[in-house]
């Protein structure tokens, strides 16, 4: 029999009753993975709750012939990312692979949002990645290997109007992916993001109100979930070993990889800086080489391919 890229590994996937994360979950069981589904089966939004989506995943991993166990703890708290460790190591003996996809959307313009919009989406995304990737890593320091493999998002890395939450939090799991690739490298531990394209509850409010709209939406339903599952079996697998710290994009059949914050361009004074010199000199030297107010639709604005 063939060796699969995941045989003998152990997955946990966060949000994975649904869409990217029901998607990865399959499809790191295919490759061999025995996989955590952990999904506490909430709204978009994060309301309500039910067992049912990660219980319809693992009845499709199953009937694939893969093995696959449920958990519906929050990633929210501590506890929550401590018992989803925990049902790793009870229902498979240990823990190779912790993909953090769990999130929710709560989209508002920043003038209108409410601590409460902002604490929801930091609290599932950012925190939860902390919480679940703090949970697993006494067991990757002890057995010298592991691979951490993040969702981040293009509202992060570019902007999107209306999303100053979510925006926030998946840029501050850039930040995080690449602190735990820089802590935890001599054990032998891995930390990468892919940036997604999707449709799917992410992006399945995005209006429609206008033909350009509509049109964006329909290229947007050829990007499917299933899309994202080589590369992240890659990324989990062994022969990603010398892949750390790197931020990928994944649009339709395109991997791009993603740049990280370096200069751009500097100017000095030998005699220091004045405001009126700022305004004079600097801003002049430097302003060729500022950002526009981008979204992420106006820096990938070819159709996918």
């Amino acid at each position: 029999m063939e060796t699969r890229m995941l045989d003998g590994k152990v997955a946990i996937v966060t949000g994975a009753g649904r869409g990217i994360g029901k998607a990865i979950a399959v499809g790191l069981a295919a490759a061999g993975a025995s996989v955590v589904v952990n999904d506490i089966g909430v709204s978009l939004a994060g309301d309500g709750g039910s067992s049912s989506p990660a219980e319809e995943v693992k009845d499709e991993i199953e009937a694939g012939g893969g093995k696959a166990a449920i958990n519906t703890d929050t990633v929210t708290d501590w506890d929550g990312a401590q018992k989803i460790v925990q049902c790793a190591l009870d229902s498979f003996g240990g823990l190779d692979i912790v993909v953090n996809n769990a999130g929710i959307l709560r989209d508002v313009m920043f003038h209108k949002m409410e601590p409460a919009d902002w604490l929801s989406v930091v609290n599932v995304h950012l925190n939860g990645t902390f919480f679940v990737s703090r949970a697993a890593a006494p067991i990757f320091r002890r057995q010298e290997r592991g691979a951490y493999i993040h969702m981040t998002s293009a509202s992060g890395l570019v902007g999107n109007v209306g999303q100053a939450n979510y925006s926030a939090a998946k840029l501050g799991i850039v930040a995080l992916s690449k602190s735990i690739a820089l802590d935890m490298a001599r054990f032998n531990v891995r930390s990468n993001c892919i940036s997604p394209f999707a449709w799917g509850r992410m992006t399945g409010n995005i209006p429609t109100t206008t033909p350009d709209q509509v049109e964006r939406v329909e290229k947007l339903k050829r990007m499917t979930p299933e899309k994202h599952v080589p590369l992240t079996v890659f990324l989990a697998s062994d022969d990603a070993h010398d892949v750390n710290g790197q931020i990928f994009a994944l649009r339709m059949n395109e991997i791009m990889l993603m740049s990280q914050s370096r200069p751009l361009r500097s100017v000095q004074s030998n005699d220091g800086w004045t405001p009126e010199l700022i305004r004079d000199r600097a801003i002049p030297g430097l302003a060729p080489a500022f950002f526009p107010l981008d979204r992420s639709q106006d820096v990938f604005s070819w159709d996918p391919i």
